[in-house]
């Protein structure tokens, strides 16, 4: 199901609660929603429809992919970016890293860990900060 875009600052500087296997329904929510959104819309985490859940959704080099519980456990090279988000008017500064390594879960809430690079650990970066209620 699509869902409203929340733009409401104080519910966003909140920090998610954990997900658990109970939450599937919110990622599939937040899949479509980023989905309509694709146009203008690289990511997207839970606290951006309502929910306060460590969920994220993100366009990984063309293909949509969904973290539960996601945590960066090593980043280095840091740069800095301007982002704009769906859920806050115009853009802002932030400090980002071009490498990061990733601890989640998926959809099986199976333990991952990768490490991405560039343009994706940038959005990642983002929806991670969005789960710790880091308005940026």
């Amino acid at each position: 199901m699509i869902r409203e875009i929340c733009k409401d600052e104080v519910f966003l500087a909140q920090k998610a609660e954990p997900a658990t296997p109970d939450d599937l329904p919110i990622a599939a929510d937040l899949l479509e929603t980023l989905e309509r959104h694709r146009d203008g819309c690289v990511g997207m985490a839970a606290n951006m429809i309502g929910e306060s859940k460590r969920i994220i959704v993100f366009d990984n080099e063309g293909e949509y992919m969904v973290m539960f519980n996601p945590q960066i456990i090593k980043k280095s090279d840091p740069y800095d970016a301007e982002e704009g988000c769906l859920s806050l008017a115009g853009t802002r500064p932030a400090r980002r890293w071009k490498s990061i390594k990733v601890r989640w879960q998926n959809e099986k809430f199976q333990e991952r860990l990768k490490t991405f690079t560039g343009w994706t650990a940038q959005i990642i970066q983002h929806e991670i900060d969005h789960c710790e209620g880091v308005i940026i």
